[in-house]
């Protein structure tokens, strides 16, 4: 009944780990020793919680190939038993690099990110050359407003770390501080040690981090950042940890705990875009959706993104912004559009400047 119990507990993200199976199996182990010295026989066999893993190893599926209807919903399943599978490609170092020159503004990031992946190609030189290295920390705070690219250029820092041999793989896993904290005593360890497993050999991007000091004393994520940090300490050359926010409340998060004060000593900001910037970004969304903006409606939308930005405030969207301006200007074409007729091909595709605006209902 225990097991059974804690079973659901732990599926109620739809993915029991193999850690969390051993946590159950524990558990179970030791009221099952204080019942048998009470005398109290249990009325049947209890359940194996490790035959409904579905992450982790080993899996649910390398022990039940043929599947359980018995076993919780899982979100991800390990490859048949026998199964080949392709080793993945290294990442190619100059089309991550033309990439990050790709990305629209961010001129100080990518002189930085450029700056900081020449350190560490030089270093890993000199250790193959013999030549003593100064110890060297990867571990990052990125800074700065919603949709200004750190997610990117993260992903894009880990692939380059993987080219010049700093990490063996260059996978990003992200996530937040839902991805870390459980509702419960003795799950967040479990959950964020799920989530460095898979990090390991990469990056682990953690967006939004200063979450996880925001509680009391009593708060979970406090047991998550004990448990980053000493996987960062554990797998200091296979892991590397950025934690990404708000410029204040990150500053306030790094400096909540010693630990983070001593790990996370390289911090790269990421400005908001201006208007000539996210103009450019609409026009990137336009062309690959296959929509035209002709001058006056270029005008408009450039008179659009500088009000915007003059204006904005700390919940200015950047990117996400281009991209709601976009659909909502793609939406009211639409609404246009559909009471033509026959409309040609060139009125399908051209945006108009009354699209960037709500129809004034007088």
């Amino acid at each position: 009944m225990v097991t059974n119990i804690l079973l659901h507990l732990a599926a109620v993200d739809d993915d029991v780990s193999f850690a969390e199976a051993e946590f159950i199996t524990d558990c179970a182990d030791r009221l099952s020793a204080v019942c048998d010295s009470a005398g109290v026989k249990p009325s049947k066999p209890a359940l194996n919680a490790k035959d409904f893993v579905t992450s982790g190893e080993p899996s649910f599926m390398d022990k039940h190939p043929a599947g359980n209807s018995a076993r919780p919903t899982g979100k991800a399943s390990a490859p048949e038993a026998g199964a080949e599978e392709k080793p993945a490609e290294k990442p190619d170092f100059d089309s991550l690099m033309a990439e990050l020159d790709s990305l629209i503004g961010l001129a100080s990031v990518k002189r930085e990110v450029r700056s900081l992946v020449n350190l560490v190609k030089v270093r890993k030189l000199r250790e193959e050359n013999g030549l003593p290295c100064a110890p060297m920390s990867l571990h990052m705070v990125f800074t700065g407003n919603p949709g200004t690219g750190k997610t990117t250029v993260a992903r894009l820092l880990a692939g380059l770390y993987a080219a010049v041999g700093a990490l063996k793989e260059g996978q990003l896993v992200e996530v937040d501080r839902s991805g870390l904290v459980a509702g419960y005593v003795g799950q967040t360890a479990l959950r964020t040690s799920e989530v460095i497993k898979k990090a390991i050999g990469g990056v682990l991007f953690i967006d939004e981090a200063y979450s996880l000091a925001s509680g009391g004393e009593n708060d979970f994520g406090r047991e998550a950042v004990e448990t980053l940090l000493k996987a960062m300490e554990d797998h200091r050359d296979e892991l590397v940890v950025i934690v990404a926010g708000y410029d204040e409340p990150m500053e306030t998060f790094i400096h909540s705990n010693p630990g983070l004060e001593s790990r996370f000593n390289k911090y790269i900001h990421f400005p908001d875009y201006d208007g000539a910037e996210l103009l450019a970004m609409f026009r990137l969304q336009c062309g690959k959706n296959g929509y035209t903006l002709g001058p006056e409606t270029e005008a408009e939308a450039r008179r659009l993104f500088d009000e915007l930005y003059e204006t904005r405030d700390e919940n200015f969207g950047n990117g996400r912004t281009v991209r709601n301006i976009f659909e909502d200007a793609v939406a009211r074409q639409a609404d246009r559009i559909a009471a033509m007729d026959a409309p040609s091909r060139e009125q399908l595709m051209e945006l108009l400047p009354e699209d960037f605006h709500e129809e004034d209902e007088t």
